[in-house]
């Protein structure tokens, strides 16, 4: 880091107790490890502070553990920024208003502040907005952190306001460094414990780690809980089975468990299928991809045994957008049970899939002459419309008529099930075409 001149670490009350991770979170830019395309020789963030210009808003886009919520801070503080952070999953309207006030107040003592939001990328349309004016005034410097692409999870007016730069996942060579360092430091790290630490064991660390600081450092601390003086392969095996599986919404866990949601509210099983929800919102999953997939589940697997399945999951979705996190999980949450207590049809599933099959296999058949448009003098010459009977004209308003063209005319796609409201249905249709009796 020569690029900066050498300042003092910044002192930060940090608990004896609290975890490794946070007791060795670097306390200056010279300790912080990684993003050299950021911050070495040439890099885009060199240039900004060694030339003494204001810091920009910042948008911070990368994996976790790859150093945006320390790289915020230490930027804000090498700028002479008060720093002020919020959770855009634990944060609501009101905190930020708060901080907004707060920036306010600071300014006209003669003092910018820095606000930065992580996982901004999890507060809507309507709370990204409102942090536009902020921004725009100069109230604020904002430095936002996300995991998600920001092109597709942040507003464009705040996009176009600040600069977006991308953190790295961490190498395993840089991880084994930052785990030495931390076994090594008397004042912050475990160098008091005197713990040592196998160079197999360390590898494995750095590994089971997969680009994550934070992860390593948490693996570390576990293991050396198990171990005596020196750490060993297999207390670092023990320390990564006894943590619970992250949830990585690019790999294989995003699979398994929104699968487990979808076959627990086709089960029925609201406390299983609200577990998954619990799940997946504390893995970080996007909040708007849940809701998607029970608008899919009410259609595809509730239908019209309950047709208000699809109401409760449109509005859940919709509410969702409006209030955002963390009262959105409660949104989630009733969408979730309602629709694990329904009860279940999947004939419009198969309805379409049927018709599609046959569309598919036939082709283009010609539409009934009675069913046709009639628009001019020459089409109703040749037929066009006639014939076709009103059903309103009728009493019950029904008439039976041919709708399907003759090749398939006895074909039958939808066929109610006996569920929920769905069973209404299938005896009002039976009286209506009396299929067993015509067909």
């Amino acid at each position: 880091m020569e690029l900066f001149p050498r300042e003092p670490a910044v002192t930060r009350a940090v608990p004896a107790d609290a975890p490794l991770a946070e007791r060795m979170r670097p306390r200056t830019l010279e300790e912080f490890e990684g993003q050299e395309h950021l911050l070495g020789q040439g890099g885009p963030l060199g240039p900004v502070l060694a030339s003494g210009a204001k810091l920009p808003s910042c948008i911070f886009w990368g994996p976790p553990g790859s150093g945006k919520t320390t790289l915020a801070r230490l930027l804000a503080e090498r700028a002479g920024l008060r720093f002020a952070a919020i959770s855009a999953v634990l944060s609501g309207v009101k905190d930020l208003r708060d901080e907004i006030a707060r920036a306010e107040d600071e300014r006209r003592r003669g003092r910018r502040t820095a606000l930065f939001v992580d996982e901004i990328h999890r507060f809507n349309k309507a709370q990204q907005d409102a942090l536009l004016p902020h921004v725009e005034r100069g109230t604020v410097v904002l430095l936002g952190a996300t995991t998600e692409n920001p092109s597709f999870e942040v507003i464009p007016a705040l996009r176009s306001r600040a600069r977006i730069f991308t953190l790295k996942a961490l190498d395993e060579s840089l991880l084994a460094r930052i785990v030495t360092r931390a076994l090594e430091d008397r004042e912050r790290g475990l160098g008091e414990r005197g713990v040592a630490i196998a160079p197999d064991a360390l590898a494995l660390i750095a590994r089971f780690a997969q680009g994550d600081a934070r992860r390593a450092l948490g693996l570390l601390e576990s293991a050396a809980d198990r171990a005596g003086a020196r750490i060993e392969r297999d207390h670092v095996a023990a320390a990564f089975e006894s943590r619970l599986p992250d949830y990585d919404k690019g790999g294989e866990a995003h699979y398994d468990v929104i699968s487990a949601f979808i076959k627990s509210l086709r089960g029925s099983d609201p406390d299983a299928a609200v577990y998954w929800l619990a799940r997946m919102l504390e893995g970080g999953e996007e909040p708007r991809f849940i809701a998607r997939r029970l608008m899919i589940f009410a259609s595809e697997d509730v239908g019209n045994a309950d047709p208000l399945g699809l109401v409760v999951a449109t509005a859940a979705a919709e509410a969702f957008d409006r209030v955002g996190l963390p009262e959105g999980k409660l949104i989630l949450s009733q969408a979730t049970a309602y629709l694990a207590c329904a009860p279940k049809s999947n004939a419009s599933m198969l309805a379409i899939a049927r018709a599609s099959e046959v569309a598919r296999e036939r082709g283009a058949l010609p539409v009934p002459l009675p069913l046709r448009n009639a628009p001019t003098e020459l089409l109703r010459q040749l037929g066009y419309g006639k014939g076709y009977q009103y059903p309103h004209d009728f009493p019950g308003h029904f008439v039976r008529e041919q709708y399907l063209p003759d090749e398939i005319r006895d074909s039958q796609f939808y066929e109610p099930s006996d569920q929920g409201a769905e069973a209404a249905t299938a005896e009002r249709q039976r009286a209506r075409w009396k299929r067993d009796e015509k067909r």
